[in-house]
Formats: structure tokens, sequence, C-alpha cells
């Protein structure tokens, strides 16, 4: 998927149908004088419902949908004939997509699973016809109820893509390049900083044909909190991860340094993303020969409080491991 086609984020206004009017119809016929209330009920009207599919991956056909409204609900009429029901309108979206009010900006409910379905905006109930007000008392009622009112409002959806594992790390640390290696994904990769400029997906294939999903955003520097890089936009994508693998260069000039302020960011956007399981993995091993890498593992060992790795993804180093060592932290 191009950069372009990514889409995660669409503002939108919705409107359901109003409810149809009962009728206040007499019967009519010949050689009946007084055929009594006959009034049929006003259909309903239309809801928007909000669908989640899991063949999509974005919100992108959903970026020029700026309007949508449900059908109206038709009036009722004679012989106790009923309004049809107006249209229900279907929005699909994306597993993971979270609907917020634009005007609140509460939460009202997210999507997560495949076919699930949620009214954004009820049809107006249809009204009843005069033939449920006659009685004994009141053999000709000649009213009837009018359709309940439509229901409009304005929503935002967000798109927060769920992944398995997420790549966390500066600019140019790698995390495009190891996910080409692990999954049939082509991210752009070029040697300067900011290249991935939206999140990309990847599904990474295990033994005996077991796959999990691994996600790449872009990357983060220090002081995103305060809006500095693409600041803390695109961290949402990782929010919903089990696992937050880090990635951090073998020739940076102190990785624990680097690992210490990925951190800190993290806790500055949500705090909640701490509890999650992390791991780290060294990049660009190849740079390094045997003896720097033991000299850097001896002084990882002390200042590292989490497990690591060594990787390379362009010489194809430690990338089993990182996959089983991934496969059993999802697995415990």
């Amino acid at each position: 998927m191009t950069e372009g086609n990514f889409v995660d984020y669409v503002k939108m206004f919705v409107s359901s149908g109003n409810g149809g009017k009962g009728s206040a119809h007499l019967h009519r016929e010949k050689f009946i004088t007084k055929g009594g209330p006959d009034g049929g009920d006003g259909g309903r009207g239309g809801h928007v419902i909000i669908r989640g599919n899991s063949n999509l991956w974005t919100l992108l056909h959903l970026k020029f949908k700026k309007h949508i409204r449900a059908g109206h609900g038709e009036h009722g009429s004679k012989s106790r004939s009923f309004g049809a029901d107006g249209e229900d309108v279907y929005v699909d979206v994306p597993l993971g997509t979270v609907v917020r009010d634009t005007e609140t900006n509460d939460i009202i409910f997210e999507i997560t699973k495949d076919g699930e379905e949620k009214i954004i905006a009820e049809g107006g109930k249809g009204g009843l016809g005069n033939w449920h007000f006659r009685s004994a008392t009141n053999q000709t009622p000649r009213y009837a109820q009018p359709g309940l009112p439509l229901e409009e409002r304005h929503i935002t959806l967000e798109l927060k893509v769920l992944a398995d594992v997420g790549l966390v790390g500066f600019p140019n640390a790698g995390k495009s390049t190891l996910l080409s290696v692990v999954t049939a994904a082509k991210p752009k990769i070029a040697d300067y900083e900011f290249t991935t400029l939206k999140p990309n997906l990847g599904i990474v294939e295990y033994r005996d044909f077991q796959t999990f999903v691994m996600a790449d955003i872009p990357g983060i520097i220090e002081g995103a909190a305060e809006g500095k890089g693409l600041g803390h936009y695109f961290l949402r994508h990782i929010e919903r991860n089990s696992i937050l693998l880090f990635l951090i260069p073998a020739d940076a000039d102190d990785i624990k340094r680097q690992y210490d302020i990925l951190l800190d960011e993290l806790r500055r956007y949500n705090p909640e993303m701490l509890d999650k399981e992390r791991i780290i993995a060294i990049s660009k091993c190849d740079l390094l020969d045997d003896e720097l890498k033991a000299e850097l593992k001896k002084e990882l060992d002390k200042e590292l409080p989490i497990p690591y790795l060594f990787i390379s993804s362009v010489a194809q180093q430690g990338i089993t491991e990182l996959k089983d060592t991934l496969w059993k932290m999802l697995n415990n």
C-alpha cells in the first residue's frame, strides 16, 4: 500500500432517516356506511450502521464521503397498510476503528471484530395509525401519531492498527528494512530520516504455517510530545500491540540513552504503554566484528533492564532467533 493510500483519520456527518407518520384514514367502501379507522403505521427511518470488515486496512474509501444519510420511513396509508422502513446505510471500517463524537471528542464505541455492527445514528420510529386508537368510547379517531425525527451528528473515525508486535525507534534505525525482511511488505527504504511517513503492516510467517502481525510506524525523536518530527500522531497505532520491539542501531552513541528517550516519549503519550512487554533489537550488527560485539554485550548486560538481541536485516543475522523470541512472548 502506498503512503498516500493509508488514511487513518476521517471526519464525517451522519444522519438517520425520519420515521413515517401514521395514517388517520377512515374506511370507505360501497354499502359500508361507517367503516371505522383503518390507518396504517409509518415505517421506521433508516439507521446508519458502522460495520467491521477484516478485508479493509485503511479508511481510504471514506476519505471523500463527508455526508452519510439513511433513507426516510414511508407514511402509513389506508387498509392498515404500513409504510416501508427507510433504507439502512452500512459504513464498513477496518478492525481497530474508534468512533468518536467530533464535538465532545468522547469515544462512542470501537469496532474490533469482523462483521460487528453498531448503530451510530438511529432511525426515527414510525408513528401509529388511527387503527391503534379505536375504542368503545372513541370509535372514529381522526388522528394518528407523527413519526419521530431523525438523528444526526458529526463523528470522527480513528484507525488504530491491530498488530501483535509494534516497532519503535528513532528515524533510520532500520525498522522498515526489518519489516521488509521478515514479511512480504514493501515499505519505502532510503538513507535519510523520516523515510516512513505512514504506518506499514506486515504478516510474519512463522513455523508450521503460523503467523503474527508486525507494525512499523514513523520514527520517534526526542521532544515528539511537543510535536517535534512527526510528533505523537502515529503512536496510537502501537497502543494495541502486545509487544513493543525497540530497534536501536549498533552504531548509536549510547544505546541505553536512546532506549530511555524512546521509553519516556511513550510514557508522555500514554503511561499505560509501559505495561506492555518490551524487547530491544540491536540492529545493523553486521557493522560489528566479534570482539566489538562481545565488548558491547558486556556493557549492555549491566545497563539494559530488558532482554535484547543482536540482529542484521541486511545480512539476515539473528532474524530466526528474533522470530522465535517474539513468538514465545506472544504465546506465554
